[in-house]
């Protein structure tokens, strides 16, 4: 499957599907997800799609391109190298002035949550099939934040929806075909 398709899949099953995230479905049934796929190979390479997509998103008009999804399946395979450049990105968002109106959420396979184990559960919340860069709209999110009652139990909710799946149960959702 190639990585946009598999994103996709993944978005259609785990991410709406379990409903880890309750803002997703609705910007996903409307299209107005933008998927980027970057043939970038390293950290550079990336660093350059990634400020060519965030000047894209802070110019696009919201009711078309509410977000992006920059995959990046060749570049920062090595989580702790992905998680590094977490701050590349930041710094980015700084350098572009777009501090305030952009944010960068982070997946990747391998993710893993400070103070946790590889295996734990937890993780499969940020576990994306590749490498991945989501850009939002800080806007954009005051305004879920704000509509949805409480945000910290999101991912409450979310450890027990994945503590009742298991792994076992992650990857057969995982594999089922799109």
């Amino acid at each position: 499957m190639d990585p946009i398709a598999a994103t996709r899949h993944w978005l259609e099953q785990a991410v709406i599907g379990l409903n880890l995230c309750p803002f997703a479905k609705a910007v996903h049934l409307k299209q107005q997800i933008r998927w980027v796929e970057s043939p970038a190979l390293d950290a550079q390479g990336l660093l350059g799609d990634l400020v060519h997509e965030l000047r894209f998103l802070a110019a696009a008009d919201p009711e078309k391109v509410e977000t992006t999804l920059l995959i990046h399946p060749l570049a920062l395979n090595d989580f702790l190298n992905y998680n590094d450049f977490l701050d590349v990105a930041d710094a980015a968002i700084d350098d572009l002035g777009l501090a305030g109106i952009l944010q960068v959420a982070s997946f990747h396979p391998d993710y893993r949550f400070e103070g946790t184990a590889p295996d734990d559960v937890e993780n499969l919340s940020n576990r994306s099939p590749h490498p991945m860069l989501h850009l939002l709209r800080e806007d954009s999110v005051a305004r879920a934040v704000a509509a949805f009652p409480d945000t910290a139990a999101i991912y409450e909710r979310n450890i027990e929806t994945l503590r009742r799946l298991g792994i076992d149960g992650w990857h057969r959702l995982m594999s089922q075909a799109g």
